[in-house]
């Protein structure tokens, strides 16, 4: 199991969070949508956990593949 505090997972994190930041951005979308948008699919996340999760980037990938569906990012540049 990948550690919190390991080189590796950390470099992981980091590139999903800006890989999810950079598309909430490309399709012009704030925390406040996404928030709204990820409630219509039932997941319930306000503003402020979404801006700290995302933050962090330790998120799951089901998380990851929520929001980009909720945004329709269909073409993701990794």
């Amino acid at each position: 199991m990948a550690r919190k505090d390991d080189p590796a997972t950390v470099e992981y994190e980091t590139k999903a969070k800006n890989l999810l930041k950079a598309e909430l951005k490309r399709k012009g979308v704030t925390y406040a949508q996404l928030a709204e948008k990820l409630a219509a699919i039932g997941v319930h996340e306000n503003e402020r956990n979404l801006n700290n999760k995302i933050s962090r980037g330790g998120f799951t990938a089901a998380f990851l593949l929520q929001c980009l569906d909720v945004i329709q990012a269909t073409d993701i540049r990794l």
